[in-house]
């Protein structure tokens, strides 16, 4: 199959890390065919994270309210469904002007079914396990292989079917120069010294049940900031500046906070220059392994073999003695599979990851902008 000057919609609306996840497969068939046309169908909040990837030749940005959330507010299935109308609508005509020639449906629901309907013609691709009656809406669909199941190599299935072998270079993050230059501004400006390790601290996640406890995460903050040559760097969004202000205010030391401080594209930056990705299983996790940062995750309500941090050299941190881990819960009453991890634990586990890396691997300025930074030795670390 020659997929040469063809055009391609992608739709994998969300969430971070999912997206994260599907990034390979367009850059594998951006390059097996350089001509091919990519569109992408992506949630608008994370769109920051297409814009500086040159495979990407059309993000189509969408808003449709989370129904899925804990916290979804009162009202939003109805505000779905008129969101959903109106984007359907909109995506019909634009497709009408000009239709893609192939439809990969990697987001497997029914509304992302619909999406693609929005394409008259074309081939439309998707998943044989595909919930939600989603494979009535597929031409093809691709049977997952049980000996592999995380999710990156799932979507790479796409890449196969479409005559595509993927390579290595295909699993890495575009990071660009702007966000590079601001994280390195940002960095420069919180007073953390360029001898500083920096690890990248992600307290926060979707769900509930992926959280740890303010008083692990202060203790093991204190733990890095006084025992290691580093500085952590609490990250986040907006919405979770009041739990990690929490986190900071239990600990004896200071960190530096980001929460809030940089969109995407610079919080993608931001695990770039850092040395290692500590936190729980969310979108960041994610991208810190597409950056060549290491990973420990921790986890409980998810399945790291489907999920985990994709790669070698991660760890995660999991316990071992509950019958109910991999439970994919939301929320939670008894939150012990998360609960009973010690902050040394992950504190020694920290330790052991930087101290494999090689050398060159942590204090390499072309990957990690913040060493090119002339800060004042006075400042935070």
């Amino acid at each position: 199959m020659n997929l040469s000057g063809k055009r391609i919609l992608i739709i994998k609306q969300s969430s971070l890390g999912d997206v994260v996840h599907t990034l390979p497969l367009a850059h594998a068939l951006k390059r097996c065919y350089p001509t091919c046309h990519i569109g992408w169908i992506v949630q608008r909040s994370f769109s920051g994270l297409l814009e500086p990837d040159p495979s990407v030749d059309e993000i189509i940005p969408i808003f449709i309210p989370s129904t899925s959330d804990p916290g979804a507010p009162k009202g939003a299935f109805k505000a779905a469904a008129q969101a959903t109308w109106k984007t359907l609508r909109e995506l019909r005509n634009k497709f009408r002007l000009k239709p893609y020639d192939f439809v990969l449906d990697l987001h497997a629901s029914f509304r992302s079914g619909l999406l693609a309907l929005t394409n008259p013609g074309g081939l439309r691709v998707g998943f044989a396990d595909a919930k939600e009656l989603n494979t009535w809406f597929q031409h093809d669909r691709l049977v997952p292989e049980p000996d592999r199941p995380h999710a990156v190599d799932k979507n790479l299935l796409f890449a196969t079917h479409l005559g595509c072998t993927p390579e290595a270079d295909d699993f890495r993050l575009v990071v660009s120069p702007e966000a590079r230059e601001k994280v390195r501004r940002f960095l420069q400006e919180s007073g953390v010294r360029t001898e500083c390790k920096i690890v990248y601290a992600n307290p926060a996640a979707r769900w509930e049940t992926k959280f740890w406890t303010i008083q692990a995460w202060a203790e093991f903050a204190d733990l890095v900031i006084e025992k290691m040559d580093a500085m952590v760097v609490f990250a986040g969004s907006r919405d979770d500046s009041s739990y990690i202000q929490a986190i900071a205010e239990r600990m004896k030391n200071t960190p530096v906070i980001a929460a809030g401080r940089l969109n995407l594209a610079e919080a993608v930056a931001l695990l770039e220059a850092s040395d290692i990705y500590v936190g729980v299983d969310s979108g960041p996790m994610h991208i810190a392994a597409f950056t060549g940062t290491p990973v420990v995750a921790l986890f409980g309500p998810t399945d790291p073999d489907k999920v985990g941090p994709y790669g070698d050299g991660h760890r995660v941190i999991r316990r071992t003695d509950l019958d109910c881990l991999s439970c994919r819960k939301r929320s939670c009453s008894d939150r012990i599979c998360l609960e009973g991890i010690a902050a040394e634990t992950v504190f020694q586990e920290t330790v052991e990851v930087l101290s494999q890396r090689a050398p060159q691997e942590t204090f390499d300025p072309s990957r990690n902008s913040h060493f090119s930074a002339k800060i004042e030795n006075s400042g935070k670390c």
